[in-house]
């Protein structure tokens, strides 16, 4: 940092520490300088909120805080708005803050998106001006709202092709591999991925590397084979 001319903020340092055994407690600490740094269980990089188990339930718990609290200010202002600004408004303040680093929170149980839902919901009955009670689904089809888990899954099969395609970042590149079968077969024309071999906690389970390449194995080949980007996303 001094090579660089920064300098260290000790109130914005933090380190996080993955044990191997979540009931072992790490007394582990890094001296930098003249600052002493000590492991936390969480930590907020780029406005998400990591923890020590990639749970993400503080991530999760601060999202849907702050959009419940806009949702709040745009009811206030509601009878003065229109249907069609009232969807801009919630697109572009809660939508949007549901779908920002949604691909972290692939693989987590159902229940654990559940928070994320119930803000959707609350939204699209804001939109359309019905109780809170209302029936949703028809709600997000007027919308072309796809729900949380679609959301989130959409998203990171959108990474797949574009990797696939060569269109993606390079780093992505290493995370997922071509299937090539080591004999003549059918399925080496379908555009298949490696799905690597899953050792140790569940946590690795939901890692880019091992949940995208199954979701796309599952994908139609004809939709694996789309000509372009925009194909593929209808």
């Amino acid at each position: 940092m001094k090579e660089h001319h920064l300098q260290l903020n000790p109130a914005k340092t933090e380190l996080l520490v993955f044990p191997a055994n979540p009931a072992v407690e790490h007394d582990i600490t890094v001296q930098l300088a003249a600052t002493t740094v000590t492991p936390s269980k969480s930590i907020r990089n780029l406005g998400v909120t990591i923890d020590n188990r990639l749970n993400f339930t503080d991530h999760i718990s601060k999202t849907t805080r702050s959009c419940r609290f806009t949702l709040y200010n745009i009811r206030k202002i509601r009878p003065f708005l229109s249907e069609h600004a009232t969807q801009l408004f919630v697109q572009s303040l809660v939508i949007t803050r549901l779908d920002y680093c949604n691909a972290l929170i692939a693989g987590l149980p159902a229940c654990a998106i559940i928070p994320l839902q119930m803000i959707q919901n609350a939204a699209a009955c804001l939109v359309f001006n019905e109780p809170k009670r209302a029936h949703v689904p028809p709600l997000h089809v007027s919308l072309h709202w796809l729900p949380v888990d679609a959301r989130i899954k959409f998203k990171a099969l959108m990474l797949a092709y574009r990797t696939v395609t060569g269109s993606a970042p390079a780093y992505l590149k290493s995370f997922m591999q071509s299937y090539v079968p080591t004999r003549s077969l059918r399925s080496a024309k379908e555009h298949r991925l490696v799905v690597p071999t899953q050792r140790g906690t569940k946590t690795l389970s939901r890692t880019f590397r091992f949940i995208v390449p199954c979701w796309w194995n599952n994908l139609p080949n004809s939709i694996r084979e789309a000509d372009s980007l925009s194909v593929f996303k209808k």
